[in-house]
């Protein structure tokens, strides 16, 4: 039996769908533990390509339960939208994918209130989706949040959403001078859905616990990456859950002592999305090129990723905190063309060399990367399954960021499809 924790070492978008993926076929059960369907995950099988939000990419494994637990926010809307897109692709969910009773429901009002308070900042955007995460995990943490069981109990709801909306009509009108929404109408919206969403709805603590007792292989997967993780990534350019490691305990109620390893999906280069410090950004033909070359645009928005070099510095702060000790990397043929690399190896802030971060992240608004660079290889990798039949210095970028990162590389993606990968 092993319970195994798989996150991103970056800003997002690594590439975490295809591991999971790749991964699940060797467990039984996948589970989700934070974010919402703001973040995307995309499989490719054969050349069809499968793109999640909320569910996990297990579900495209036969015979895999999945568990969309407890620290997640769900848009019931959005779910049964993906639910259909699964079963029209010939994958289905009934008995296999289970909701925790715990999990706070995604409402129109908390994407009426995303997109009033983007649009009502006088200073810097964070650049959220506008579906609703924040405000979800705002009332949540308030205490005036609904979560999934609300909807099963008709009188508790009726209350729940009357205070909710009420409330934040109020700010919606006098604050941000816009329409009020209509209680009658939000509650309809809810009782409409609840028959198609309550088949999926299950203990899925218990289920977790009875996979343990039965030594079952358990995949706890996150959404977004360290470096958008609430508490320790580059605040308040972040997202509103703990996507670090240690929010899978919390994010399905497993103890501690009972997660075996990490594993860490990182680019060969670096991305984010939205607005934020970010050291290594290249806004020049590089990063376009990367961004062409590596069809850097969301999964779920569509929006243009910020691209720039790989960063040593995050790649290394998140094997630390996250405890990983595997890594997978990914999308090394974006990278097949270039004649020089770089890999960001320190920080120069205020005229010093800075090898670590620190809790002070203002830090990585002011620094300034310090490169290595590295021959490109300028050849082919993609679709590349062996390590010894990738290029000599794709094999030397490789190990050099293995010996930086500071763990072992296990995983290396070489194309989008699913067999495009060299296993270690």
């Amino acid at each position: 039996m092993a319970i195994n924790v798989l996150v991103g070492m970056q800003w997002g978008d690594e590439g975490k769908g295809k591991i999971v993926d790749l991964v699940s076929e060797k467990h039984d059960v996948i589970a989700r533990f934070q974010g919402g369907a703001n973040a995307g995950h995309t499989v490719v099988i054969d050349g069809k390509e499968f793109i999640l939000h909320l569910i996990p990419s297990g579900i495209l494994r036969p015979g895999k339960t999945c568990i969309i637990g407890s620290g997640v926010v769900v848009d019931p809307q959005a779910l049964l939208k993906e639910i259909e897109e699964l079963r029209e692709l010939g994958v289905e969910t009934k008995g296999r994918l289970i909701v925790s009773p715990r999990a706070h429901c995604i409402l129109p009002v908390h994407k009426a209130m995303d997109r009033a308070g983007e649009s009502g900042k006088s200073g810097k955007k964070i650049g959220t989706t506008g579906r609703g995460i924040g405000p979800t995990y705002s009332d949540k943490a308030q205490r005036v949040g609904i979560p999934i069981h609300y909807l099963l109990d008709g009188e508790k709801l009726k209350a729940a959403v009357t205070a909710l909306v009420n409330t934040k009509n109020s700010l919606l009108k006098n604050f941000y001078g816009i329409e009020e929404l209509d209680v009658g109408e939000m509650l309809a919206y809810i009782k409409s859905i609840v028959p198609k969403i309550a088949p999926y709805i299950g203990d899925t603590r218990r289920v977790l616990r009875n996979a343990i007792d039965k030594n079952l292989e358990i995949l706890c997967e996150g959404a977004q990456g360290t470096m958008l993780d609430i508490d320790h990534g580059t605040y308040p350019f972040v997202t509103s859950s703990n996507t670090v490691s240690a929010g899978a305990c919390t994010g399905l109620g497993i103890p501690p002592n009972k997660i075996d390893t990490i594993i860490g999906v990182v680019k060969a280069y670096t991305t984010r999305v939205g607005e934020g410090p970010f050291p290594t950004e290249l806004n020049d033909e590089m990063g376009e090129m990367l961004r062409g070359e590596g069809a850097e645009f969301g999964a779920t928005t569509g929006r243009p990723r910020r691209c720039g070099w790989f960063d040593g510095m995050v790649a290394r702060y998140s094997v630390e905190l996250n405890g990983i000790g595997e890594i997978a990397l990914t999308k090394l043929d974006v990278l097949d063309k270039l004649k020089t690399i770089k890999a960001c190896v320190a920080y120069e802030v205020d005229g010093k060399r800075v090898e670590s971060i620190s809790d002070d992240v203002s830090i990585l608004e002011r620094a300034k990367p310090i490169y290595d660079e590295f021959d490109g290889w300028q050849s082919t990798t993609a679709g590349t399954t062996e390590f010894d039949k990738l290029p000599d210095n794709a094999k030397k970028y490789i190990n050099f960021l293995e010996k930086h990162m500071d763990a072992e590389i296990k995983i290396i993606s070489t194309g989008k499809d699913r067999n495009s990968t060299v296993i270690l």
